[in-house]
């Protein structure tokens, strides 16, 4: 069993857990109290690469990334340093999130959130909706079609952006078929083993259908490799791990836009 299906395995035992503990329709009751729509793929298609920074405790390959990180300092420091958009890492046993990270992003911004996680179930597509998400991550390789296409609709249903996630030419396939998202996230990190190749995304590019948004992720840490992405056509970038490493994030992320805090 590989990285991503041990943790999947983890999150369809949670999330049964916590379907038992608030059943579907209670948690549903919910929707009715959302806050203001914030349009996610609208905030990536301005002019350049737009940086949709991370907050992110752990991850399985490097431990803990910032011990004592607040949520609502961090992601603060990315709004005034031109982030676009946030996304919010709430997988708890291997990631340490959660989401009460997500709802303390959403008191703390005004930026649209991505709530990154692995989702299985229909019952995390409304849990997002509730705890305050604009966007929800479906990764292709977590999901066959017929739950890719279920898991889809039933975002969309919520008015939820959705990325989709791939990292092989299969999987660019299979999600372009099976439900021919308007984002697509091009995994530079290997599920599997967690092991990083910026050049996936130069690799799959070119297969990505005209208008399409794409979003690189992973293994970016620099100016020069957003001024390429955007050369090439990429339209977004989701950077966390080399910004929540770094001694104050907001400067890192300034660094890495090339502009001017707002």
């Amino acid at each position: 069993m590989n990285v991503l299906e041990r943790i999947v395995e983890v999150t369809r035992e949670d999330v049964a857990r916590r379907s038992r503990e608030l059943p579907l329709a209670d948690l549903e009751r919910g929707l009715g109290t959302r806050g203001p729509e914030r349009p996610f793929a609208e905030a990536l298609c301005r002019p350049g690469v737009s940086v949709i920074a991370e907050f992110k405790r752990r991850s399985p390959s490097a431990g803990e990334i910032r011990a004592g990180a607040t949520v609502e300092q961090v992601v603060a420091g990315y709004e005034s340093s031109g982030a676009a958009a946030l996304s919010v890492l709430t997988e708890g046993p291997h990631f340490g999130g959660s989401l009460d990270d997500l709802r303390a992003a959403r008191a703390a911004s005004g930026l649209p959130i991505l709530r990154k996680d692995f989702v299985v179930d229909r019952y995390q597509i409304v849990e997002s909706a509730v705890a305050g998400a604009d966007a929800v991550l479906l990764i292709a390789a977590a999901l066959d079609d017929d739950e890719l296409r279920a898991l889809h609709g039933a975002a969309v249903e919520l008015d939820l952006d959705v990325l989709v996630e791939v990292h092989t030419d299969e999987e660019l396939a299979r999600a372009l078929e099976a439900v021919d998202p308007d984002l697509i996230g091009i995994n530079n990190r290997d599920l599997g083993d967690f092991s990083v190749d910026v050049e996936r995304t130069y690799e799959l590019l070119a297969d990505v259908p005209a208008g399409k948004t794409v979003v690189s992720e992973s293994g970016f840490h620099s100016r020069e490799q957003l001024l390429e992405l955007e050369r090439v056509g990429v339209d977004a970038v989701l950077v966390g791990e080399s910004l929540m490493r770094s001694p104050d994030p907001a400067a890192a992320l300034l660094a890495l836009t090339g502009g001017e805090a707002l």
